[in-house]
């Protein structure tokens, strides 16, 4: 691996508090350092901004639901999304569901170089690394589904957080899993019964325990065992009028609990969009965004990432592990521009005693009052809340949006112009009179962009070899054609696109949008500590009833090594 030096462009470091200053970057055998010494291979970067690899920190792109989407929805794979093979690249298609070649393709054009898929079902785990040993170029990690697991809700109930612990810390080894996701808490569990939660107090069928009681102690948990992350929560009620005032109970549920060693949040709330909404049904369905950000803003227990809406041609494939939410979408039908109507396409998924999901195609049009009030929520959420650091800027792929149109977010948060002609020629007026988005006077610098595509989310995420262009970083790195002093909607949407470089561990993968290289990345996951005594009990009471409720052997159960050739342990407390 050859040293490089990058030169004369303006980096954007928010980490390390550099805001556009002109700097060279060396990075040597695939890691940032003061200086290199002899030959080096040089990028003249004059007239370009220098970030580090976008990091995305909620992005469904591997795993059975997603496999399920693509099987699903054979008209994805529409002429535009169809890649040819070179000598180079393999392949590869789909619009809103891309296949694993054509993700890592994707996402390194754009820039970025890690990606957290945010909901592995744990008995389905080793078909998630099965499609990230096929997505080159990035960087992956994933988050089992804890919030509806039966062992969960039996150590819930039991008030044995210990154990809870333990349990967590099994799943993170034994399916190579990084952080606590939890989708829906009890609202899963209930759906195998036709039932949901519709709140953190809602009671979850024969279980004596409620979704409160499942996000206090996962968090307890959590920071007992000193994982990198937060807990990560899909809230409950997801999607339905009124659902802020819900989302606003679950974060209080966490304001008193403190969060392990550096780490400043005991709470990530993810594609908070879907649970901002306020009025009572769909006829007087407004924002709830303000009231979201008052919160945020006074309390700094908490992080949260937007699940921005992006209008586009085609109709997209909403998937999650909330499979009453995804049954209610399915009855409200938009699954495609040309009048689909209700009922058409659904899958619903049950994974044992474990978790569930949904996956129904849907198009979001800007003239519909419902969908235009959704897009102004997400930007509502990122203008609104004061402090970058606090959120993170997502589309929840493919949910709101593919991925692939980052770039037109960046271009509605960077220039009120492009904001101001989406409201006055394209959406729906609801999105004026419903929210407060023609009020928002702000823009997104560039270093704040950095925040939200990258610095703020390796921190929330505690990776802290990424992120940041310091001494020791990976050496990640994105150049893009932009001048700071002649951006426009236009031109910050076409830098965006396509990155004029993307460098991988010091390797060019990317020039002038071309893909020049297609290394494997590596698997992230995370480990805690609890004691062994503990860990035995645990592992006692889950073999007693393992027989009982799982059609596989326990022996059956981990992810083997050899889904993992490439991995870094983040070890905790």
């Amino acid at each position: 691996m050859s040293d490089l030096i990058i030169k004369n462009g303006l980096v954007y470091d928010p980490l390390n508090d550099i805001d556009g200053e002109k700097k060279d970057i060396y990075v040597k055998d695939g890691v940032v350092v003061n200086k290199v010494n002899g030959d080096a291979k040089v990028i003249d970067a004059t007239g370009m901004i220098i970030m580090p690899g976008g990091v995305d920190i909620h992005s469904h792109i591997a795993g059975a639901k997603v496999n399920a989407g693509r099987t699903l929805r054979p008209e994805d794979k529409v002429p535009e999304s169809n890649e040819k093979k070179t000598k180079i690249r393999r392949s590869g298609t789909g619009f809103s569901v891309p296949s694993t070649w054509a993700t890592g393709y994707r996402y390194a054009t754009l820039g970025y170089t890690t990606v957290c898929e945010p909901a592995m079902p744990l008995l389905e785990a080793r078909h998630t690394h099965e499609e990230f040993l096929e997505t080159p170029i990035i960087d992956k990690l994933a988050m089992p589904i804890l919030g509806n697991n039966w062992y969960v809700l039996k150590f819930v109930r039991e008030k044995d957080i210990e154990k809870l612990a333990a349990y967590v810390n099994w799943i993170m080894k034994v399916t190579k899993g990084y952080a606590i996701k939890i989708v829906n808490p009890g609202g899963v569990e209930n759906w195998a019964w036709g039932k949901n939660c519709d709140s953190v107090d809602s009671p979850v069928l024969h279980w004596d325990v409620t979704p409160r009681h499942i996000v206090e102690s996962l968090a307890k948990a959590n920071e007992l065992l000193g994982l990198p992350h937060s807990i990560h929560v899909h809230c409950n009620n997801l999607g339905h009028p009124g659902n802020y005032e819900h989302s606003i109970e679950t974060f209080k549920i966490c304001e008193g609990i403190e969060p392990y060693g550096e780490r400043e949040r005991s709470l990530h709330v993810t594609h908070c969009q879907f649970n901002a909404y306020a009025g009572t049904n769909w006829g007087d369905f407004e924002s709830g965004a303000s009231q979201i950000a008052e919160y945020v803003n006074s309390h700094k227990h908490m992080s949260l990432d937007a699940g921005q809406v992006v209008f586009t041609k085609y109709a997209t494939t909403t998937m999650t592990g909330d499979g009453p939410w995804e049954h209610a979408l399915h009855h409200l039908g938009g699954m495609s521009p040309w009048g689909a109507k209700p009922g058409m396409k659904w899958i619903n998924g049950q994974v044992e005693g474990e978790s569930g999901s949904g996956v129904v195609p849907y198009f979001f049009s800007p003239k519909t009052g419902v969908n235009a009030v959704q897009w102004a929520i997400a930007l509502e959420l990122m203008l609104l809340i004061k402090d970058p650091w606090q959120i993170s800027h997502t589309t929840d792929h493919p949910n709101g949006a593919p991925f692939t149109t980052y770039p037109i977010v960046f271009k509605w948060l960077m220039d009120r112009k492009s904001r101001k002609d989406m409201l006055e020629n394209v959406v729906s007026k609801k999105a004026s009179t419903a929210s407060t988005l023609p009020d928002l006077d702000r823009e997104y610098t560039l270093n704040e962009l950095c925040i939200v595509t990258r610095a703020g989310n390796a921190k929330t995420l505690g990776l802290k070899d990424r992120g940041h262009l310091g001494v020791g970083a990976i050496g990640d790195v994105a150049i893009y054609k932009l001048d700071p002093e002649k951006m426009d909607g236009h031109s910050i949407e076409k830098a965006f696109s396509r990155a004029a470089y993307t460098i991988k561990e010091g390797q060019i993968v990317v020039k002038n949008g071309e893909i020049m290289a297609t290394p494997m990345g590596t698997l992230i996951r995370a480990e805690g500590k609890i004691k062994e005594s503990v860990h035995e009990d645990m592992m006692e009471d889950v073999k007693a009833s393992w027989r009982d409720h799982y059609s596989i052997n326990f022996n059956n159960y981990a992810v083997q090594d050899a889904y993992a050739p490439k991995e870094k342990i983040i070890n905790g407390a």
